[in-house]
């Protein structure tokens, strides 16, 4: 056990979708971006899909960035954006590079005074809550919010009005099956599986289009398929959950409503990654990068 209070993703869900009710993030017009080469580390980059998502972009990450500058350098690329919640990290030498390229950027980023942050041509910073290491869940729900517009209120309205199955804490194993127009938040959510659960817990997610493509030739009546909207073929069809959003829910609502449902699977379980966080922060997961000082454990709010 660690020294530090831990909350749930579910509890952080919550607060955050508070924080955004109070303190509505900045209006970001994707139209005003004119293609683009977006960059990101892990949900960082997905965050970037779903915003941009109605527009014409390129995308990298830390490890194609490089070779995606030359390899897009005879297109009209009109700048770069980067995303990046610390302002620290990959995002400062991408900065860099993409100046040397010739490139303007655009920092997308919640740590105005970060070491991103003080070499951009442009930044737009986002409200956070103080939140576990890896959770992300105010930062880049402030980004998608910001682009869809979406009132955070409403979203947690809906979230509390959810009746979890009464066996919910007793499955084994968990799958989500998207809309096919949210399919970018799926890998957001396989990402949780690996910070929160590791090898411990079974957690998929799946668009409607991926799914249809063997994902569920075995069926287990230990595992909970959710879904939104009607499930005819996914699962066994005793351990099925239809989730029914409203005809106006975007990203934000979708993205909320799972990390939720994540934070719920998260109590319903021991506490793996209460047990093993703060050894992360203190030994290898700062020394994996290079850095000079562990990583906060409760990352600070702004």
């Amino acid at each position: 056990m660690t020294k530090y209070k831990i909350k749930s993703l579910a509890e952080i869900v919550l607060a955050a979708l508070d924080l955004f009710s109070k303190n509505r993030p900045p209006v970001l017009k994707t139209s005003d971006f004119k293609f683009p080469l977006v960059v990101g580390s892990g949900n960082a980059i997905h965050t970037g899909r779903i915003i941009f998502g109605d527009t014409a972009a390129i995308y990298a990450t830390e490890s194609d960035f490089k070779e995606a500058l030359k390899k897009y350098a005879s297109l009209k690329i009109s700048g770069v954006i980067i995303i990046s919640a610390s302002g620290e990290k990959d995002s400062i030498w991408e900065i860099e590079l993409a100046k040397k390229a010739g490139l303007k950027t655009v920092l997308l980023t919640c740590s105005p005074d970060s070491s991103a942050d003080k070499i951009a041509d442009k930044v737009i910073v986002y409200k956070k809550l103080p939140e576990p290491y890896t959770y992300n869940t105010s930062t880049y729900l402030g980004m998608i919010l910001s682009s869809t517009g979406e009132n955070p209120e409403n979203i947690k309205k809906f979230i509390k009005k959810l009746k979890v199955p009464r066996a919910f804490k007793q499955y084994q194993s968990y799958s989500f099956v998207l809309p096919d127009k949210f399919g970018a938040i799926a890998p957001m959510l396989d990402i949780k599986r690996h910070e929160l659960f590791g090898p411990k817990v079974s957690l998929r997610a799946f668009s409607f289009g991926e799914a249809r493509h063997a994902k569920f030739v075995i069926r287990d009546k230990k595992e909970l398929v959710i879904s939104f909207g009607k499930n005819l073929y996914f699962g066994e069809p005793s351990s099925r959950w239809e989730i029914n959003l409203p005809d106006s829910s975007d990203s934000g609502m979708v993205m909320s409503v799972c990390y939720y449902l994540i934070g719920l699977i998260q109590n319903s379980k021991p506490d793996y990654f209460k047990k093993n966080i703060s050894r992360f922060c203190n030994d290898d997961g700062y020394k994996a990068y290079g850095a000079a000082k562990p990583f906060d454990v409760i990352v600070p709010g702004n």
